[in-house]
């Protein structure tokens, strides 16, 4: 039998009877924000990583599995992405993915939670590496919806990437009907959005299928698909909508093809198998899918379990 280690815990729970247990072995940084929750620590499995309001966002060791299942699949899909747009993304590596992209020339990211972006820039370099400082980059703080509402600028790729919705977090008005419409009209004619949408675990799929479903009425394609992060300990769903496009009809090699044209570097875990595997929902949550009739909207919005 092997022994715990005499660490400090940390418990995220992931509903009222269970949790992911992980052995803290520093503790970098622990703040309540304007918005949020914040601590940087270092775990004992996935080294250092981002909490906020209790949830874990992203590790050293597998962030990169989170970070290129959300963009890449959206950026690849549209045929010449040039301007991009993030909402939230505040430790700077959806940024960096964007970035590796040879034809953007804008990346407009919008968090909302200034303390979140500046102790990232100084305690997590490994996730930015440098992204902020790219002459591409335009970082603003801001309420990303209100942003939208008001500009008439148009971007090819809006990438989602948020808490998950918290009652009192900022993140949940930026789930509903009413967002995802502003969203798709501030898409030029090939745009497309992809979001992390929760887990899809069978205790608390709702999030994922109301999502879904809120997205089918917004947008004519809409692409869910599921991802294993390991340090968040339950399976997680993302979703891709589109105008036009639908990322689930590119063949595994021509899609190696573009991501060798088109992005800069090596992906280590994105490329044309684990497209096509993506997509290949399991039967019970194929169902859940199609089940589901719930739309969220500004005045019924959607709480996961905090």
């Amino acid at each position: 039998m092997i022994e715990p280690k005499s660490y400090k815990w940390f418990i995220e729970y992931t509903s009222p009877e269970e949790g992911h247990l992980h052995g803290i072995r520093m503790i970098h940084y622990a703040s309540q924000t304007k918005y949020q929750r914040m601590e940087i620590m270092d775990c004992g499995s996935y080294g250092r990583c981002l909490v906020l309001d209790g949830k874990m966002q992203s590790t050293l060791t597998d962030e990169f599995i989170y970070h290129e299942a959300l963009v890449h699949p959206a950026l690849l899909t549209h045929p010449d992405p040039k301007r991009v747009f993030i909402v939230g993304g505040g430790e700077g590596a959806t940024l960096r993915e964007v970035l590796r992209h040879k034809s953007v020339e804008y990346c407009m990211m919008v968090d909302i939670d200034q303390e979140v972006v500046e102790k990232s820039k100084e305690l997590l370099p490994e996730w930015h590496q440098g992204a902020f400082d790219d002459p591409r980059t335009d970082l603003r703080y801001m309420d990303a919806r209100k942003y939208l509402e008001e500009t008439t600028d148009t971007y090819d790729a809006i990438i989602i990437d948020i808490s998950e919705p918290v009652e009192e977090g900022p993140a949940y008005l930026l789930f509903t009907r009413e967002f995802y419409e502003i969203v798709k009209e501030r898409l030029s004619p090939d745009g497309v959005i992809s979001l992390q949408a929760g887990t899809t675990a069978l205790h608390s799929l709702l999030n994922f299928t109301a999502v879904d479903k809120t997205l089918n009425a917004v947008f004519p394609v809409v692409a869910p698909y599921a991802v294993s992060i390991p340090s968040f300990g339950l399976p997680w769903g993302f979703t891709l909508a589109s105008k036009n496009l639908d990322p689930r009809k590119f063949a595994p090699k021509d899609l190696d093809a573009m991501i060798k044209k088109r992005i800069k570097g090596e992906n280590r875990y994105y490329d044309g198998i684990t497209n096509q595997g993506m997509y290949m929902l399991p039967k019970h949550i194929r169902k859940a899918l199609a089940e589901e009739t719930k739309i969220i909207e500004d005045n019924a919005p959607l709480f996961t379990y905090h």
